[in-house]
């Protein structure tokens, strides 16, 4: 289960063990990206991973588990993107008007997608009990804005009538729309447009000039 800390580990497992196990998740999360969930099968991963079939066993017994871990793998570096300080704990206006910038002035990020919402797409079409882990960490994702928004009320920087949850699920809900729109556009305006609006309704809600 992923928590506030990070992805689960596993426990005992040597420099070696850990370095393979993050191998195979690599390439997991890869071939579930690109082959999907169900097509992807023990022999593409072996193959394209360099372990052995007792090895895949050994660190994944079913696909249950295999899907569990790269959704940790996953949010992982989401979730530890968004809670770097790049962002000060979005407590205020600029950091989540910088967070629409990075994803809108860095090259072409929709072309690949949200690498969370895409696996998460892929998810939900299957029948394997992964939903729970993978609602939670979006509500995770949520969680990061919300407690900045929360924050900035307790500075008095955003006025009492907001509500920091509908408002970080607005936030979330316009990267994830924005990204595939764009990423079916081929083009970054989708994104750009659904992440600003986004940020300019948090605006309206601002009670100083300078927070």
């Amino acid at each position: 289960m992923t928590t506030d800390s990070g992805p689960a580990q596993p426990h005992k497992l040597t420099s070696k063990g850990q370095a393979t196990r993050a191998r195979i998740l690599e390439h997991a999360a890869d071939l579930i990206y690109t082959e999907g969930v169900h097509a992807t099968n023990n022999e593409q991963l072996r193959r394209v991973a360099g372990v052995s079939g007792s090895q895949l066993n050994h660190y994944f017994p079913n696909k249950e588990s295999l899907v569990l871990a790269v959704i940790d793998w996953q949010a992982g570096s989401v979730l530890g993107f968004h809670r770097s300080e790049k962002f000060d704990g979005f407590d205020t206006i600029d950091a989540f008007r910088e967070w629409a910038d990075f994803y809108v002035a860095h090259g072409r990020p929709f072309e690949d997608g949200c690498s969370l919402g895409s696996l998460a797409s892929e998810i939900v079409k299957t029948d394997l009990d992964v939903h729970e882990q993978l609602a939670a960490t979006f509500e995770q994702w949520r969680d990061i804005f919300r407690d900045g928004l929360e924050r900035m009320q307790r500075l008095g920087r955003l006025d009492a009538s907001a509500d920091p949850t509908r408002l970080a699920h607005a936030l979330l809900a316009a990267y994830q729309g924005g990204m595939l729109l764009a990423q079916i556009a081929r083009d970054i305006t989708p994104l750009r447009d659904a992440l600003y609006a986004a940020v300019d309704h948090v605006a309206t809600f601002v009670t100083s000039p300078d927070a």
